[in-house]
């Protein structure tokens, strides 16, 4: 049985080579020619490819493509994929590194911002290229790569520093990296006495849920407990591979799954489609945990929703869903400052005695101090 949707040109292709990981990985679609294999691209669409290609590049994999709606340009999948010629549209905020990751880098490939917790950059490689990226200036630039000297050294600093109590490995993407290089990176994190906790931040659930395998499960069970991080934005990526590969990570893995969305405008920025994304994790296994503010990156002002909608919509959802289902919804200060929450609020009044609150549905309620 066909296990790929074919679209004007594209070859069907059988099972076992639609699952292998590294098969996606080898024949991602990087170019206008091979994208029309898989959707009908408009003249806009053309255009925006050619131009956008000298500022950040398109990949994307044959499965998280053939997720996309073959004929309608607002997807949610082909917007977070597809280039725009918006993207060119720098405004006054957006940086190359908004986060100020170089900025508090001691050793190559080695955030340390945080006191207590430091990131590890391992892979330049992304098995798709949001367009929304955070790491743009870096991701899929081969140059940009620690080596193995440079993980050594990285493994020295975190001896070094006994205030670091978690290492988060990210990228470009950990889990492009072999299930033995993985092993051999948890190993020694885990041999240091003052780190605490693992975390791994990976978008391969959602953009190539074939990499998650029985090896891989094994590797992150040999390392118990591992936290995993993914990076679902839209129900329509909860897809039924998806749903077996995550219940085969939290069950053979003994992985705790977590995630963390970005509010996109056009794509998940309404209470029907963060509501749908939510109750469709908590479902699979899966704990919402952030809901991010768009980063200032360049080219990526059109993703943008303004704060107070974020508000509004979070403050709306709240009172409508089980609060395990619901992510803190944050904002990654520009120029380094780090996350801080944006709670609704919904206190109206404080009087002499009491307070006074509008919940979800806009009623008052009074209670005493």
């Amino acid at each position: 049985m066909e296990l790929v949707s074919s679209y004007l040109k594209q070859k069907p292709v059988s099972g076992p080579e639609w699952l292998d990981w590294k098969w996606q990985i080898q024949n991602r679609i990087k170019d206008g020619s091979e994208l029309e294999n898989y959707i009908r691209i408009s003249s806009e669409e053309k255009e925006a490819l050619l131009a956008c290609s000298e500022v950040f590049s398109f990949s994307a994999t044959p499965y998280y493509l053939g997720l996309a709606d073959p004929e309608d340009p607002n997807c949610p999948i082909r917007l977070q994929v597809l280039p725009r010629k918006e993207e060119l549209h720098t405004r006054a905020w957006d940086r190359r590194d908004p986060l100020a990751e170089e900025s508090y880098m001691p050793v190559k490939g080695v955030t340390h911002r945080y006191p207590d917790r430091a990131l590890w950059y391992l892979s330049h490689v992304c098995a798709v290229y949001c367009r929304f990226c955070t790491r743009k200036r870096k991701v899929s630039q081969s140059a940009g790569t620690p080596g193995a000297e440079d993980w050594k050294d990285a493994i020295h600093y975190f001896r070094e520093h006994p205030e670091i109590k978690e290492v988060i490995l990210s990228g470009g993407d950990p889990l492009n990296l072999s299930d033995s290089k993985l092993d051999y990176l948890l190993s020694e994190l885990k041999s240091i006495p003052h780190i605490n906790q693992v975390r791994i931040h990976t978008r391969y659930p959602v953009t190539l849920p074939m990499r998650i395998t029985p090896e891989l499960c094994q590797v992150l069970k040999k390392h118990f407990p591992i936290y995993l991080v993914t990076h679902f934005n839209h129900s329509k990526e909860l897809t039924d591979l998806v749903k077996e590969r995550i219940g085969m990570l939290v069950k053979e893995g003994a992985v705790t799954v977590l995630n963390q969305a970005v509010l996109l405008k056009g794509i998940n920025n309404s209470v029907g489609a963060l509501t749908d994304l939510f109750y469709g994790l908590t479902k699979i296994g899966i704990k919402p945990y952030y809901l991010h503010q768009c980063d200032e990156v360049f080219g990526s002002s059109h993703f943008r929703v303004p704060i107070e909608e974020g508000v509004e919509l979070m403050k709306q959802i709240r009172g409508s869903i089980s609060g395990l289902s619901v992510p803190l919804y944050v904002v990654d200060l520009t120029g380094g400052g780090g996350k801080v929450p944006l709670p609704a609020n919904y206190l109206e009044e404080t009087k002499t005695s009491s307070y006074v609150f509008r919940n979800y549905k806009g009623d008052l309620y009074e209670i005493g101090f």
